[in-house]
């Protein structure tokens, strides 16, 4: 539809939105239905409304038949049940008859329902029959789904869900997106559908419960869809009048800039600061000191007048100097007040240690502290947190164990067990972190705001989060799909089943949604979805680690067969295609091999091999321009035993970076427990290794290769 046309189009439907709520309706008529739906190019069969028996005949006549005729009632929205529809009418006499049975029915259904008429309708006939509809969920807004369409859409749920509005590239991505993708190519010499009408028809589906979002369901079902076009056989919309989209979020720059005060304050107060052990507000100015944080430390207290040898001061508003940051570690009934005196003394963000608000069954407690924060523009972080590390400034806000492994991964959860685990991770991993924040009930500073944080923080190359909800998915994807362009963003996303949403609900007051949703607009904001605490973890340490492919070719080299299997599944698991091997360098493989090793891809050298056969086919592999990735199982022999194999491929690897050859590479080592010692090597090395297993290192390259297609990079 033109540019010039859309206002007429919208007052057409503006008109029709008024009639629906001058007469205090929440759905649109079938007649309604398919005005809309002219006003935006979204094509539906041709139809009329007969008063009487005869018209209905004449409207048949003049579009052709088989036609199908229907029920029209405000007060009859289940027209089949109702006896309602009758469908494959092929003749005037046909027509008229019709006529009658459909309003002795509707009557028998409902004896005071207010009939309109009865809608005749050109039939339609083959074709596939998909759905494209609009739902509006409460955390990402308006969504645009699609699927297989007819009965099967309730007993396969094979639908695949957008942002609205979508992008014709979305649109087209969706057409893929569900399982049953094939059928739309055409099967058993079945012609396959035209992609082009249906991307148009979800384009303006998208965009039209984007210009009208009282418009909160959508249901074009079935759509037919054919070679030549895609016709909607039926349209069923509701509205809701007093449905208010979320507001716009903060602007960036406003987010940036308390956020950047936040996490690198020059002066932290802690409020209900103790000298006594075991105390939370005693741990978090240890970690503070102990940590080496060089800023300024205020401790709060009613009483002592000074606290670990730092003067102490009765209130924030008796400090004479500039407060960036107050921890809090005192009672939940106590916050708001404290809170009050942060705001007028212009402490720009709260970190908010306590818990007893809305995870406890205490909702009007966090309500009055999400008051206090907007009235003075206070960014709040929790309540019901561990706080947070920063490590560039030696910050440790938090009661946890200080911290001092550095690095550029940056973490957060909305839990305090998953940060415990995050930091022993870490620790043990010896993978260095810029960042672990604690979210908890996300009162106010959300994984949108860490994401606008780290985005600009050049000591942060990758961010990891865990959360069990989106407050705001709308305004988290439009920043993921912002940030992922440039650092790979990483999501553990709980809840996912309906046994753990229930759980999630019940932990934090927040409901976890449709996970199906939430799979779709993660991976359309360009975001790598973990699929377990483990997984988070090894891809925030392995995923930087990996220099960028250029291409999508894996090959595998391997000194076990059966790695070599359990591999090439993986490969396939994680969305990664092994390279059809081309001859030449088939034969080059072949050289190094012996004559009863297979080449192909996985290459497989044999177990009983000395180590020159890993370094020369590993050599072959990174210096062969075809090749894009490398995964190499090794296996533990006593020809090549485990830091052998590990110290000549840190070699290789080396040697060839020197001529240019740079490749992602990782490893999967099976053997006796000599294989760990060489694994860590290997990944200190930038070799993500595991012992004992041919999932992770695969998972790991899959998430590299993700981001880097995500970002525009393949």
């Amino acid at each position: 539809m033109s540019d010039a046309a859309m206002p007429n189009a919208k007052a057409t439907i503006r008109d029709v939105l008024d009639r629906v709520k001058a007469d205090k309706r929440t759905s649109l008529t079938a007649p309604e239905g398919k005005l809309v739906c002219d006003a935006y190019g979204i094509p539906v069969p041709k139809e009329g409304l007969a008063k009487s028996a005869a018209e209905a005949a004449k409207i048949a006549g003049d579009m052709g038949f088989p036609v199908v005729m229907k029920i029209v009632s405000p007060d009859i929205l289940h027209k089949t049940e109702a006896g309602g529809v009758i469908v494959g009418v092929k003749t005037a006499d046909d027509a008229q008859k019709a006529y009658e049975t459909i309003l002795a029915n509707a009557k028998k259904y409902k004896a005071d329902a207010k009939i309109e008429g009865i809608q005749v309708q050109q039939m339609l006939t083959g074709g596939t029959e998909v759905i494209v509809g609009s739902i509006t969920d409460g955390s990402f807004g308006k969504l645009v789904a699609f699927g297989l369409g007819g009965v099967l859409v309730e007993v396969l749920k094979d639908v695949t869900f957008r942002l609205a509005p979508a992008t014709k590239d979305d649109a087209l991505s969706m057409l893929d997106g569900i399982q049953a993708h094939e059928m739309l190519k055409g099967v058993r010499g079945g012609e396959p559908v035209s992609r082009e009408a249906l991307a148009d028809v979800i384009v303006k589906v998208s965009k039209l419960v984007s210009d009208f979002p009282e418009i909160v369901e959508l249901d074009l079902n079935p759509v037919f869809a054919t070679k030549a076009g895609a016709i909607a056989a039926d349209v069923r919309i509701v509205v809701d009048f007093d449905y208010k989209p979320r507001p716009a979020p903060r602007s960036n720059e406003e987010i940036v800039t308390a956020m950047n005060r936040i996490m690198k304050p020059s002066a932290v107060a802690v409020i209900g600061a103790s000298a006594e052990d075991g105390k939370i507000g005693n741990s978090v100015m240890k970690n503070l000191i102990n940590g080496g944080y060089k800023g300024q430390i205020y401790p709060i207290h009613p009483k002592a007048p000074e606290i670990l040898g730092y003067k102490a001061y009765k209130s924030v508003k008796d400090v004479p100097g500039v407060i960036d940051t107050a921890v809090f570690a005192i009672p939940a009934k106590f916050v708001a007040s404290a809170l009050t005196e942060c705001g007028e003394k212009q402490i720009p963000g709260a970190v908010l240690i306590p818990s007893g608000f809305a995870e406890a069954g205490a909702p009007e407690l966090q309500a009055e502290i999400v008051e206090v924060g907007k009235k003075y523009n206070i960014r709040l972080m929790g309540p019901n947190i561990y706080g947070f590390y920063y490590t560039p400034a030696n910050l440790c806000a938090t009661f946890c164990t200080a911290y001092d492994v550095k690095g550029h991964a940056a973490l957060s959860s909305q839990s305090g067990g998953i940060g415990m685990a995050i930091i022993g991770f870490s620790r043990s991993a010896k993978m260095g972190v810029s960042a672990i924040v604690g979210l908890g009930n996300k009162s106010d500073i959300d994984e949108d705001d860490l994401l606008a944080f780290f985005e600009q923080d050049p000591n942060t190359n990758l961010i990891a989060q865990h959360c069990e909800d989106l407050k705001d998915g709308r305004a988290f994807a439009e920043a993921a799909k912002r940030v992922s362009k440039k650092k790979p963003v990483v999501v553990l996303k709980a809840g996912r089943t309906s046994a753990g949403a229930k759980a999630a609900s019940s932990h934090t007051g927040a409901l976890a949604g449709n996970d199906k949703i939430y799979e779709d607009v993660l991976k359309q904001s360009g975001v790598i979805r973990a699929r377990s605490l483990r997984q988070l973890l090894e891809f925030a340490r392995g995923v930087p680690v990996l220099p960028t492919p250029k291409g999508e070719n894996v090959v595998i080299i391997t000194g076990a067969g059966g790695s070599g299997v359990l591999l090439s599944d993986a490969v396939v698991d994680n969305g990664m295609s092994l390279m059809a091997m081309p001859p030449d360098l088939d034969a080059a493989f072949r050289k190094f091999i012996p004559p009863f090793g297979a080449a192909g891809n996985p290459v497989d050298i044999t177990g009983g091999e000395p180590p020159i056969t890993y370094v020369n086919t590993v050599k072959l592999g990174l210096s062969d321009d075809r090749i894009h990735a490398l995964i190499l199982g090794y296996w533990h022999t006593i020809v090549t035993p485990p830091m052998v194999f590990a110290r000549n491929m840190v070699e290789v690897k080396k040697e060839m970076e020197a001529k240019g050859f740079v490749k992602p590479m990782v490893a999967s080592l099976a053997g006796d427990v000599e294989v760990e010692e060489a694994a860590e090597y290997l990944y200190q090395h930038g070799i993500p290794a595991y012992a004992y297993s041919t999932e992770l290192p695969v998972e790991v390259l899959g998430a590299k290769y993700k981001w880097a297609r995500g970002a525009g990079l393949l």
